[in-house]
């Protein structure tokens, strides 16, 4: 188990994105912007966010029966409205970076808050792309004609009032918004204090572009003012919200799991492996390799444990190329053995193997088979992501079915698990569990099924 006073990210509270929301309820810190948040045991705030939730669900009935046009005019128009308003958004994203870094909040964390005029177009491009893809809303799942005549069909239908409660990451507040409006539903955003600005603006601004498409602003609200009471309320808000979806660290999570009594779908924490093969190709694995711990760090289909066959002739300029990239490696004894003379490296415990780093840190390790690298895997994965290099058919097929995790990947790097790169259009995060939704989270994963069945007078016997 990794140390009560150490997060899953080796870093101290007060450095930590789970810090600046406290978990699940975003409970104010230190370091959190504190200024008109109520406390916990104000009590109002239980029956203010009720009737956002009444308000929600008003507008999920009317986008259920929103036909693709008017759904597809009202993302089309968000999009707009975040192009021609793109001052606004990155002047209130300045605030909230700025106070990120007089609070000393690490670079990683800084860099997943940041939002820019490449970042914000493609935000507003990523909208564009969910109104060009097909609306999953009545489509038929199956269907058969009974031999009594009956007419069965399963279609797709809108989940309803769907929350989100995620860190500050305000790109995942247009990513929601717009695969929830595609999907029908209507949400309720949790989106932290550490983002409170940019979401508050992002927030308006996508009210004011469905308004104008004929379609609720309600379709689209915020508890982002009730502070860490409003998160404990929206997770109680059992039978006036349909589905909650935590997005962000292990805390947060694990805290929404334990805590709430509405359903949840688990997404997110990615402890993800990478197994070298004994017959990979070395410029290969170090282009994979490179690619999945360093593009970007500090989301979760980062590589954070590498597994080496212990016969894989790649395995001493991978690591080189890895450590001069400036990749902190944390070795057991056989993968030291690999390193080249004077590379620096520090020693691998359990806490290395079970840890999401999201940082330049990997840990490192030799195993002697597929079967070994799975038996690890199995051991310590999250179920998120594993990967193979390797030349070999057998074992890359071994290793897909040996791998019980929501993606495998075979000669690719992981950070291709995301709904945009795998044409989603978006996502509202990666399910890590099996029931409902499994993987990146796209449209018909906010979707659920009801049956239609249709006769002429038949009676049961």
């Amino acid at each position: 188990m990794i140390p009560p006073q150490t997060l899953q990210d080796g870093r101290t509270p007060a450095e930590s994105e789970d810090a600046a929301v406290q978990a699940a309820s975003g409970e104010p810190t230190a370091a959190e912007p504190t200024a008109g948040e109520p406390t916990t045991g104000e009590p109002d705030v239980t029956q203010a966010v009720y009737a956002l939730t009444d308000r929600s669900r008003a507008a999920s009935r009317l986008l259920a029966s929103a036909t693709r046009a008017v759904k597809d005019r009202a993302l089309r128009a968000v999009a707009a409205a975040l192009t021609e308003r793109q001052d606004a958004v990155l002047a209130a994203n300045a605030l909230d970076v700025e106070v990120g870094r007089v609070n000393g909040t690490s670079a990683y964390l800084l860099d997943r808050l940041n939002l820019d005029p490449t970042r914000v177009a493609g935000l507003a491009r990523a909208l564009e792309e969910l109104a060009a893809l097909p609306d999953p809303v009545g489509s038929t799942v199956r269907g058969q004609t009974l031999p009594n005549g009956i007419r069965l069909r399963q279609v797709r239908v809108p989940l309803g009032v769907v929350a989100a409660i995620y860190e500050a990451r305000p790109n995942v507040t247009i990513d929601i918004a717009g695969l929830a409006l595609k999907s029908g539903n209507a949400v309720l955003l949790r989106g932290g204090s550490a983002a409170a600005h940019t979401n508050a603006a992002l927030v308006e601004i996508i009210g004011a572009a469905l308004e104008e498409s004929g379609l609720p602003a309600d379709a689209v609200l915020s508890v982002d003012q009730y502070g860490r009471a409003g998160a404990a309320a929206l997770m109680g808000a059992r039978g006036r919200v349909d589905v909650l979806i935590p997005r962000g660290g292990r805390d947060l999570i694990q805290t929404v799991v334990r805590e709430s009594s509405v359903p949840v779908i688990e997404t997110g924490e990615g402890n993800v492996h990478i197994f070298l093969d004994e017959s990979a190709d070395a410029e290969m694995a170090t282009d994979i390799l490179l690619n999945a711990k360093i593009q970007r760090p500090s989301v979760c289909n980062t590589v954070e444990t590498l597994l080496i066959h212990s016969g894989a002739a790649a395995a001493p300029a991978v690591l080189d190329r890895l450590a001069g990239a400036g990749v902190r490696l944390h070795v057991d004894e056989r993968a030291k053995a690999l390193l080249p003379e004077g590379t620096a490296s520090e020693p691998a415990t359990d806490d290395d193997w079970a840890r999401e780093y999201m940082a330049l840190d990997l840990a490192v390790g030799v195993v002697d088979s597929v079967d070994e690298a799975l038996d690890h895997i199995r051991r310590w994965s999250t179920g998120h992501s594993e990967a193979i290099i390797t030349n070999d058919l057998a074992n890359s097929e071994r290793f897909i079915a040996g791998v019980d995790s929501a993606a495998v990947l075979v000669n690719a790097s992981t950070r291709f698990v995301d709904g945009g790169e795998l044409g989603l259009g978006a996502e509202v995060g990666i399910s890590t569990q099996k029931m409902h939704a499994r993987g990146p989270m796209g449209l018909a994963e906010l979707t659920t099924t009801k049956w239609i069945i249709q006769g002429e007078g038949q009676v049961r016997q």
